[in-house]
């Protein structure tokens, strides 16, 4: 192995360039000049070693210097090393910066990094879409030209990023915006999409509004018949009222807690729990019996059921879903409405069907019949003792079955509330003869 050099190496050299001089002199004389030709000889050689780095450092493109001989020999083995060295250092960066790379596409938020003064240098792939920049295109570009936002430039023009800063982009998200100086000139800028975040806080405030202004009506009455009754010349008839509309209103609270409990409960149901044997038809049998009752004849009320298709899931939330929906078609349809309960077995799955030929739904109030306590009929709604709960509760226990709700109506036309079980579902598919007819698709 080489060694680094030293003078005595150099003095050694000289001395073995001057030696021949010296011993041709003994013979020949003239040791002045033949010194000189031998010194002479050893700096044209150094010249041509220098010609040969200075050609490779300049224009040659070989990746090995080139072989020296004497001194130049270690420093030609020296400068191999350091470019060895610097070729595994640069490897090591180059995979560092992958990792890294490759690390920041993975996180579930997106990341610009800038120079001090707001340009761009490098952002990953959820900064692009979230965003909108454009990579490589954008690279270079100054922060404030691409987010144009009167907010976003106060926020970046005074340096202080002790809190975040949450803002409505055009796109209609809300992105929280968190700057971190990590080197004296660089800044990392944190995007993450809080979207989500507000629409569950929004949903909260809703919930609890909604929630106080159900149980303020009822409590609102009960704490005036209350007030009444102290009063001991009330008359006999009216005291036998208030303690029957108490009574209706302490009924009412009592649904609606039930109602919460229920839908809290489908909502924290882990996903492992929808695998139970259910037997479908048995459970429909008993709700056409509840549904009989609950109409006592205004309505003309019919199933038909698929007496061998059963399916896997949760008895308990599919059973309150189909009772919430067939409750309210009695409930919320005029007298002499004929409501048809179906279940049977399609090309799609398990298919439950409750329609009517009651006055139907206006198409505003389609998309929103599923949000807790909406309800069309506001005024109805009071006088059945509704709570706007039950649709909510049917989307989340189809939500845990992969199904959804479909509602198809016409004003003057009727209702159908459908929703279909997926085929992995079905534990008993029924036999052809006992098969019912298909339904016409439900348009989506």
């Amino acid at each position: 192995m080489l060694e680094r050099l030293s003078w005595r190496k150099l003095l050694l050299e000289v001395v073995l360039f001057c030696l021949p001089a010296l011993l041709l002199s003994l013979f020949v004389g003239h040791a002045g000049w033949l010194l000189a030709a031998a010194l002479l000889a050893a700096l044209l050689r150094n010249y041509y070693y220098q010609l040969r780095l200075s050609q490779w450092l300049w224009v040659d493109l070989r990746r090995t210097p080139p072989v020296g001989r004497g001194s130049w020999e270690p420093l030609f083995y020296g400068l191999h090393q350091m470019q060895q060295r610097h070729r595994r250092r640069r490897r090591e960066l180059a995979t560092l910066f992958k990792r890294f790379r490759s690390g920041a596409e993975t996180l579930p938020d997106a990341l610009v990094m800038l120079t001090a003064d707001g340009h761009i240098f490098w952002c990953n792939g959820l900064a692009q879409q979230l965003l909108g920049f454009r990579w490589p295109e954008d690279n270079g570009q100054h922060i404030l030209n691409l987010l144009r936002y009167p907010e976003f430039n106060e926020y970046i023009q005074a340096q202080s990023f002790q809190r975040p800063l949450t803002l409505l982009l055009n796109n209609q998200r809300y992105v929280e915006f968190r700057v971190m100086p990590y080197t004296d000139d660089q800044l990392l800028m944190v995007i993450r999409d809080v979207t989500q975040m507000r629409q569950l806080e929004g949903a909260r405030r809703n919930f609890f509004a909604n929630a106080s202004h159900e149980l303020r009506t009822p409590l609102t009455v009960l704490q005036g018949y209350l007030e009444m009754m102290t009063d001991q010349t009330m008359d006999k008839a009216i005291r036998a009222k208030a303690i029957h509309t108490m009574q209706d209103q302490t009924q009412r609270m009592e649904r609606l807690v039930k109602q919460l409990l229920v839908l809290s409960r489908i909502e924290a149901a882990p996903q492992g729990e929808v695998n139970e044997r259910i037997d479908i038809p048995a459970i429909l049998k008993r709700l056409q019996q509840s549904a009989a009752g609950l109409s006592q004849g205004r309505h003309d009320i019919v199933f038909r059921i698929n007496e061998q298709l059963q399916v896997r899931g949760n008895e308990e939330q599919l059973r309150s879903a189909m009772s919430n929906l067939i409750y309210n078609a009695v409930i919320h349809t005029p007298p002499g409405t004929r409501i048809e309960v179906c279940w049977q077995r399609t090309a799609a799955g398990a298919q439950f069907q409750v329609s009517d030929n009651g006055p139907g739904i206006a198409p505003e109030h389609l998309p929103r019949l599923t949000e807790r306590f909406y309800r069309v009929d506001k005024a109805r709604s009071r006088q059945t003792g509704g709570s706007g709960l039950g649709l909510a509760i049917v989307k989340h226990v189809l939500s845990n079955h992969d199904a959804r709700l479909d509602v198809i109506s016409e004003p003057g036309a009727g209702t159908r509330f459908v929703f279909t079980l997926p085929n992995r579902m079905i534990v008993s598919a029924s036999q052809a003869e006992n098969s019912l007819p298909a339904l016409p698709p439900v348009k989506r």
